[in-house]
Order: structure tokens, then sequence, then C-alpha cells
């Protein structure tokens, strides 16, 4: 996350830069915390559907169990805070890419091998 927030690349951060992660870190901790329902300090993949959904995502119940299995670092079938926080980007960073060939807004895409490498490859982690 430290990369997200290096502005000038200096494989630091300085303090402004560190005022926009802490404000980053916990306006996502305030979302995790109000789609915890259960308070259980993690995302089940019902919460987690609950929560895309909100966001504006249209994923099928088998994309979801996919995001678990890849978000759930402790095997326990739900997402810690940090992987929630991992999943969203991921999923904001995809969508953005996604959305740069989408020109028509039609929720598809043609683009060839090379292309997709291309898009995945240049994506900022």
């Amino acid at each position: 996350m430290i990369g997200m927030f290096d502005r000038d690349n200096s494989g630091t951060i300085n303090f402004e830069e560190f005022c926009a992660l802490w404000k980053y870190v916990t306006d996502w901790q305030n979302t995790f915390k109000s789609y915890d329902r259960d308070n259980s300090g993690n995302i089940d993949r019902n919460e987690l559907k609950t929560t895309l959904t909100s966001f504006g995502y249209n994923l099928s119940d088998r994309f979801y169990d996919i995001l678990i299995r890849k978000f759930d670092r402790q095997g326990r079938g739900t997402v810690a805070f940090d992987d929630f926080i991992q999943c969203c980007a991921v999923m904001q960073t995809l969508t953005a890419s996604f959305r740069q060939h989408d020109v028509n807004r039609s929720g598809w895409i043609n683009i060839n091998y090379e292309q997709f490498l291309s898009l995945v490859f240049a994506l900022k982690a």
C-alpha cells in the first residue's frame, strides 16, 4: 500500500503521504465494519457479496467463491480486514483497466492474448 501513496516514487512516504495512507486505511476500516454484520472481525461470502453489490458490481455466486478462495489467507472461508482492502483494491484496479477497453460500457471487450497480458502486467500492485 505504501507504493500507492508514494507520489514522488522515492520508495518511502513522507508525512503528507502517510496522512493520505492513514485516511485511506481508516475509510476502509469503517467500510469493513459496516459490512461485517455479525461483528466477527471477518467478512464472509454473503457479506462480501453485499459489499461489492453496494459498490455496483453484479457478479455471479461462483465468482464470490473465487474471491473468497483468493483472499482468504487463513483458510476459514472468510476475508480478514487487510485481505478485504486488497480484494477491493484489486477489484477497483481491474475494473478501471477493463473500462479502458470497454469504450461503449457494454461489459464486454475484445482483446487478443498479448493485449490481455499487457493489461495485466501494466497493473500497479
